[in-house]
């Protein structure tokens, strides 16, 4: 069974993200690589990540028009990326376009709230209610578009999965216990986000940072 944690490849310079990958591949469940590599790197680096054997996240939380959501999932087909976000703000028809578009064995997961903003913050954006309450309407609006599951902090996925048994919950802002939150505001421990509900845990600095990032997956992998 391979571990539950994707950890986050955030640089745009492709030897480093290859260096890192190499070193952790035999203590993570995968790889995400999100707009910081896309955009620098491209369906090159993707096809290049790839060449590596392990299940890739294709993290760009693609939002906009449903025809040119769709049109651009259509595009990224090739790559058959393992998981793909969109924005669930996005609206349920963008929704259906992206998943439609996607390949067979590719998971369509909506992004719900950044990890990085919290009530204040959605409040600043005109959105009435505290994350939680945000976070299940679009829940909602996600498993009525035919997705395959949700993008949320661990503090909301235990009720996420309350209404969506079958969903597939991926969980970023883990950090150890201890760790430091960095730009994260609703963070939670690998250990209680997996008890909590969650499919997969997505980690990225405290094991892309770490001095010996080989080291840092396997310490948190043991918490599992």
């Amino acid at each position: 069974m391979r571990s539950p944690i994707f950890v986050a490849i955030d640089t745009p310079d492709l030897g480093r993200a290859k260096t890192i990958a190499t070193r952790v591949r035999r203590h993570v469940g995968g790889i995400k690589l999100g707009l910081e590599f896309f955009c620098a790197n491209g369906r090159h680096g993707i096809h290049e990540m790839a060449e590596l054997r392990l299940p890739i996240f294709l993290d760009l939380k693609l939002h906009d028009i449903p025809n040119t959501v769709g049109k651009a999932v259509q595009a990224l087909r090739p790559l058959e990326p393992a998981i793909l976000t969109v924005h669930a703000a996005g609206g349920r028809a963008m929704m259906e376009d992206a998943k439609a578009a996607a390949p067979a064995g590719t998971k369509v997961v909506a992004v719900t709230v950044l990890t990085s903003l919290d009530g204040d913050d959605l409040a600043a954006i005109g959105v009435r209610g505290d994350p939680h309450e945000q976070v299940a309407r679009l829940a909602d609006l996600a498993r009525e578009a035919g997705l395959d599951g949700l993008v949320c902090s661990g503090s909301e996925v235990a009720a996420a999965r309350k209404h969506w048994h079958d969903g597939f919950f991926v969980v970023p802002g883990v950090r150890p216990a201890g760790g430091a939150a960095g730009d994260q505001k609703r963070v939670m421990t690998p250990r209680a986000a997996l008890d909590a509900g969650a499919s997969i845990l997505v980690v990225g600095r405290p094991i892309t940072q770490a001095a010996d990032p080989d080291r840092a997956a396997r310490e948190i992998e043991a918490t599992l």
